[in-house]
């Protein structure tokens, strides 16, 4: 199976040097680089495009246009990424609840006309209930995932239904509901979430599976728990890791940027959560990032963990550290357990974006040689 690599859009950009722009001028995404400062107004459209190119340019099959309560309107940036490239795709982050589950079906559908096969859903239920709350639903979290569950069902019967289709679930009621734009393919859905609601719902509708970046022994755990959730509904997803590389042209050289990293970020750490009141602590996938933190500040050789520790797990915010060949490994390590998809984003958005095309090479360079007719002939069988 083919290696798909993601990375992060934003609208704004961000230094890690100098003052920056007031936490309350920022839209909570794009400005989420830990030891970064959000620079200039919110929407940049030219640093969209130079970024969107760069990852393009390093062989990224997407980028994530993420989602707050705060953030500009995702299928408006898509759109924008899309234009402006020729292949790169887009994961569109989406939280079920505010926009009617049949309009939201024909937006994906209208985007992905313009640009068949590059457009993707990301499912965010929404772990945080002040986030939440400023668009005005205050609905818990257990019923948050009821209504993910109801509303996918929706989206799927619109994609999918040639006829009128009548629909009855807790959330929603469709009488008559019909799209006549409908993906040629079909729009894949990814989804995250740690908790047993999430796994519950992910598992029935997930064509993708995302995790933050855990050691492997708790991706190899989070597997194995979504496949057997997933099998009564006769699915099989992939799966998904996010993390934070930082390579370098030697080990040394890599630490020495992570301590710099770590420092700018303790030096800023609490600015986005007090802009935005942000708190992760009710998730249970930043509770478990921070479980391992607790454990230990390195995991499987290079899995750094202390950027999690910082920020209170905010997110995807484990970091590989070491050369590139190193890191490289690390990845294929995760690939090793049944991983596809790595989404990898640094803490310099652009910069990291035209060196993460070293990774992406080596990485793609060594699976191709495992993968080759020649490697799969006389396998070497332990005695």
């Amino acid at each position: 199976m083919p290696i798909e690599f993601i990375g992060i859009a934003a609208t704004q950009e961000t230094s890690e040097s100098g003052a920056g722009t007031p936490p309350a001028a920022r839209d909570g995404i794009s400005a989420q680089t830990e030891a970064g400062c959000a620079s200039g107004p919110v929407v940049q459209p030219a640093y969209l495009r130079e970024l969107a190119r760069a990852h393009e340019e390093s062989g990224f099959d997407r980028v994530l246009v993420a989602h707050s309560s705060a953030s500009p309107d995702g299928f408006t940036v898509a759109d924008q990424i899309l234009t402006h490239t020729d292949r790169l795709g887009v994961l569109l982050a989406h939280r079920p609840g505010f926009v009617a589950p049949t309009l939201a079906a024909r937006k994906y559908a209208t985007l992905d006309a313009f640009h068949p096969g590059r457009v993707a859903l990301h499912v965010i239920t929404g772990g945080d209930d002040a986030d939440q709350a400023r668009d005005g639903d205050f609905s818990d979290k257990p019923t948050r995932y009821r209504r993910t569950d109801d509303y996918l069902d929706v989206v799927r019967k619109e994609w999918t239904a040639t006829e009128p289709f009548d629909h009855e679930g807790e959330f929603y009621r469709v009488k008559g509901g019909y799209s006549a734009v409908r993906p040629a393919t079909p729009v894949p859905v990814y989804f995250g979430g740690a908790s047993a609601d999430a796994v519950r719902v992910g598992a029935k509708h997930a064509d993708v599976y995302a995790f933050w970046g855990e050691p492997l022994a708790g991706i190899a755990e989070r597997i194995r728990e979504v496949r057997t959730a997933a099998a009564p509904h006769g699915r099989s997803p992939r799966f998904s890791v996010s993390l934070r590389p930082i390579p370098a042209a030697t080990e040394t050289e890599a630490w020495e940027r992570a301590r710099e990293i770590l420092r700018l970020t303790k030096e800023r750490a609490g600015e986005a959560r007090k802009a935005f009141s942000l708190d992760h602590s009710e998730q249970r996938g930043s509770q478990r990032l921070l479980e391992y933190a607790a454990q230990g500040d390195v995991h499987d050789e290079r899995l750094w963990t202390a950027i999690a520790k910082t920020t209170g797990a905010a997110g995807n915010s484990t970091a590989l550290v070491g050369s590139y060949e190193q890191v490289a490994d690390s990845l294929l390590d995760y690939v090793a357990l049944g991983v596809s998809t790595l989404l990898i984003r640094g803490f310099a958005p652009l910069a990291d974006a035209r060196d993460y095309g070293t990774l992406i090479g080596l990485v793609r360079a060594a699976r191709a040689r495992t993968t080759s007719p020649a490697a799969l002939e006389d396998p070497v069988v332990p005695a």
